[in-house]
């Protein structure tokens, strides 16, 4: 079930006047039609139904409806909504442990992510999200992550000198383009096209998938395979509302929210294969990284930055994906 503005704005002015134990789920993300994240949302909303007999119905809230990422994040933390399939960079602003995960080069495949995530390491991370009023049901895939540029490919780190680049709201990604000597920005996802077409940036960095699924190829056409690092998308729950539910219809719903995350993990995956071919038959330009290993050197500093503050973390992370 699709989600208006109108609804959006009458849920959320009901929602805040009433406790947030509603039979009906409001679930928010930013994402548009084409998107991995969209069509496991619209899973996610039909599965929920089946596994509580019809007591419990899912409104799909797409393509930032209900704000940006940041802005359903605290909605979600205020329980004002109940869930949102999010972004890492704004869980790392209330959760900063979860920013560890967009360490450069930190991950070499999909497979090796999603193994991390779903073990030690993402119970450490759904630990800390609790206590700032956050569930973390699951992790969807927000892929492995390349640079896209209006004007040319950036096969090497001196390419990236100089560069505005717009990135998410994440601390590790800011600190790498920083060590790469490009000149980062973060911005909303949604606004990200506009910036594009006006020159306020020359280029941006995401997986293919949502490079494709929003056009981006079409304003930044020169797409340099640098795999620089990873996003998931955390699927967040309001521990004012989970906390309310009876362990049925928890189970119920975060066993959705997994069902739904590996069918988007495998578009992902697929996608991501796939969409070159594609996206060089409408006009864009690929080019892969000459020496992987310099922009690896080139980053090593951003580990340090954060090792005295999350060593435990970092330490499990390292340990998991050799």
């Amino acid at each position: 079930m699709k989600f208006t503005l109108t609804g959006a704005l009458l849920a959320a002015t009901a929602l805040t006047s009433a406790p947030a134990f509603a039979d009906e789920v409001i679930f928010a993300h930013g994402a548009n039609p084409g998107n991995p994240r969209y069509a496991a949302a619209e899973m996610f909303a039909d599965l929920v139904p089946a596994c509580t007999g019809g007591e419990t119905t899912v409104n799909v809230a797409a393509s930032a409806t209900m704000g940006n990422d940041v802005e359903m994040l605290t909605s979600v933390a205020g329980g004002v909504i109940q869930m949102s399939a999010n972004s890492q960079g704004p869980l790392a602003q209330i959760v900063p442990e979860a920013g560890m995960l967009g360490l450069p080069f930190l991950f070499e495949d999909l497979p090796t992510v999603w193994s991390v995530l779903d073990g030690e390491v993402g119970d450490m991370l759904d630990a800390k999200a609790q206590n700032a009023g956050l569930k973390i049901l699951t992790f969807w895939d927000n892929g492995i992550r390349h640079v896209s540029h209006t004007s040319k490919n950036v096969p090497t780190p001196a390419d990236l000198e100089g560069m505005q680049i717009r990135t998410p709201s994440d601390e590790t990604t800011i600190a790498a383009f920083e060590a790469l000597g490009a000149s980062p920005a973060p911005l909303a996802w949604s606004e990200l096209p506009t910036a594009l077409q006006s020159g306020v940036f020359e280029g941006q960095e995401n997986p293919l998938t949502n490079i494709y699924s929003a056009k981006l190829h079409e304003i930044t056409p020169y797409i340099t395979l640098t795999g620089h690092k990873y996003e998931s998308t955390p699927v967040v729950a309001s521990m004012v509302w989970w906390s309310g539910l009876d362990e049925a219809t928890q189970e119920c719903i975060e066993g959705a929210a997994e069902q739904a995350g590996w069918y988007q993990r495998g578009l992902s995956l697929s996608q991501g294969k796939s969409l070159r071919e594609t996206m060089e038959a409408e006009g864009a330009t690929f080019a892969e990284v000459e020496d992987r290993q310099a922009f690896i050197d080139a980053t090593a500093g951003v580990y340090d930055q954060y090792e005295g503050d999350y060593g435990d973390l970092i330490g499990a992370l390292r340990e998991a994906t050799q």
